[in-house]
């Protein structure tokens, strides 16, 4: 049975809010799916409550972002405790660097010319964590650009005129907070950042899994890292990336999946039960 262990709403950078995500997965036939909203857990609540009532399993998720020296890494992780206040510390710091990074992308954007309001882009991420894709969406309101691509490849993709660096967070730190929360953690679609000479650090710092499974991923992909999670003992996990309908990349809740036997997996490592 078919479960979907990566899921954004929007609590961060998604379209849908928790409860129509859920609700869409029931009527899509998943049996499971994970919120896995970037640097934030605020969907995660709502989500398990829409899980209840509709009687799919919903896994507390959240996607971490890590740098490295050629680029970002991201981290997956799952099951852990919300409540754990190194876990909740780590969020906050990161929310406030988020919005201190938007304040700057827009004074970027505003010395360029371009008339951006920064309560327009707060107003469109409402009671989410606001990122790029928010300043994206209000470039494209006031007809600065004619859509969200244009947006990131004209102005927001790294190395562009408004570009501004994230906290940085190095990924054994990001692996090792997930752990210590008492979540499984998981590499997020490697073929998309190109760190396989991480991997090895990353099990040294306790990763536990590798999203194979991944709309970017090719059949090759696939077959590649099935075989790094047999030589290092990890998880083989995957997902749609879902962003919502209408997302310029990820927009088919369910398109990507992963059998219902790895969420068992992640109860065990996990130390939990369904």
């Amino acid at each position: 049975m078919p479960c979907d262990l990566h899921v954004h709403t929007s609590a961060s950078d998604g379209t849908e809010n928790p409860a129509e995500v859920v609700e869409k997965a029931g009527k899509a036939g998943l049996t499971a799916l994970a919120v896995t909203d970037h640097d934030t857990i605020r969907g995660v609540a709502p989500a398990l409550e829409a899980g209840r009532e509709i009687g799919i399993t919903v896994l507390p998720g959240v996607e971490l972002a890590a740098e490295e020296e050629d680029g970002e890494v991201h981290l997956l992780g799952y099951l852990f405790d919300p409540h754990h206040p190194l876990l909740r510390e780590e969020l906050a710091r990161l929310e406030k660097a988020r919005l201190a990074r938007v304040e700057r992308m827009v004074e970027k954007i505003r010395a360029l010319g371009i008339p951006l309001a920064l309560e327009r882009v707060l107003a469109l991420a409402g009671e989410g964590t606001v990122g790029r894709p928010h300043v994206a969406r209000a470039l494209v309101e006031i007809g600065a650009v004619g859509s969200v691509a244009e947006a990131f490849a004209r102005y927001l993709e790294r190395h562009g005129p408004a570009y501004v660096p994230r906290l940085k967070m190095a990924p054994e730190e990001a692996v090792l907070l997930i752990r210590r929360a008492g979540g499984v953690a998981v590499l997020a679609h490697p073929g998309l950042s190109r760190c396989e000479e991480l991997i090895p650090r990353l099990v040294s710092a306790g990763l536990q899994g590798l999203e194979v499974y991944h709309p970017e991923h090719t059949p090759q992909m696939v077959e590649h890292y099935r075989g790094l999670c047999r030589r290092y003992g990890l998880l083989a996990t995957g997902g749609s990336d879902y962003h919502g309908a209408g997302h310029r990349r990820y927009s088919r809740l369910g398109e990507v999946t992963a059998p219902d036997e790895v969420v068992e997996k992640m109860l065990a490592l996990a130390g939990r039960t369904a």
